[in-house]
């Protein structure tokens, strides 16, 4: 099965979860510095933020977060 999205720097993050809504659950088990994208702020902006605004909040490399993205989508749709 094929990711139903293609992830870039780009990607609005509201995209990402609206294909993959169980996706938060598993960002925040790797890595504690993505419970921001469930306060109440991050879900008012969540709509214009993208994967480089969410490398920003977190300290990650944009290509890392992609990299974390697509192997998390990739556990869950094999």
């Amino acid at each position: 099965m094929e990711p139903k999205i293609n992830v870039t720097e780009e990607t609005r993050l509201a995209d990402i979860l609206s294909a993959y809504p169980w996706l938060p659950d598993e960002l925040v088990r790797r890595d504690g510095r993505f419970k921001v994208i469930r306060s109440p702020l991050t879900q008012a902006l969540i709509r214009r933020a993208t994967v480089r605004d969410a490398a920003k909040r977190t300290g990650y490399p944009a290509g890392e977060i992609m990299e974390m993205l697509h192997e998390i989508v990739r556990e869950h749709i094999e």
